[in-house]
């Protein structure tokens, strides 16, 4: 299958109601009947929820070079039940203020159990066509990045910038409001499926 038929199948089938991500039997009965998983975390953590990558049916993240021993899954409804945080940037698709609501980022590394890692842990940031972005976890924390599930009151939908993106507001941080509108985003992928937890940086 060519690389775009493989993406297009990919997205297809998280977008499916009851389609699933991981292979078959290992998330917990309740992450099944909550739909399919749609965001990722590996790395060490204290509190994962399923088992190693497996090559043959974990395709998109084994084709982007994603590789863990262990992960915590986020369906939909895990995110919508957690609470959310409201911001409002000017967006450099359009030039104009929208409001963005999700959980904060660091809480679901808390759940997951990354809490304790040094400052300078790596953060891995990966969206559906590849596009990763790594920050430290203290600057993750300092930017208050948000996994946004919703655009103006209204879910954030595959083929636009979702259904998740994760984003912060440039706008409340000088080094980057300085900067031109197109330029402030770069750290913010959208369609984000995988964050990874690496190591710390010296």
């Amino acid at each position: 299958m060519d690389k775009r038929r493989f993406l297009h199948a990919t997205l297809a089938s998280i977008a499916l109601p009851g389609a699933a991500l991981a292979a078959p039997g290992r998330a917990s009965p309740r992450a099944q009947a909550a739909g399919p998983t749609l965001l990722t975390i590996s790395g060490e953590l204290a509190h994962p929820n399923r088992g190693p990558l497996d090559p043959a049916l974990d395709q998109l993240m084994s084709k982007h070079g994603v590789q863990f021993e262990q992960a915590r899954s986020f369906t939909y409804a895990d995110l919508a039940a957690l609470p959310a945080v409201e911001i409002r940037p000017t967006l450099e698709y359009d030039a104009k203020a929208h409001r963005l609501r999700g959980p904060l980022l660091t809480r679901l590394l808390d759940i997951a159990g990354a809490a304790g890692r040094s400052p300078k842990t790596t953060v891995g940031l990966r969206a559906l066509d590849g596009y990763n972005v790594e920050l430290s976890l203290a600057e993750l924390q300092r930017r208050a990045l948000i996994v946004a599930t919703h655009l103006d009151g209204t879910p954030l939908p595959l083929g636009g910038l979702g259904p998740l993106w994760a984003v912060f507001d440039p706008g409340q941080l000088p080094e980057l409001a300085a900067r031109p509108l197109p330029e402030r985003f770069a750290q913010c992928p959208w369609g984000l499926y995988s964050v990874h937890i690496g190591e710390a940086t010296g």
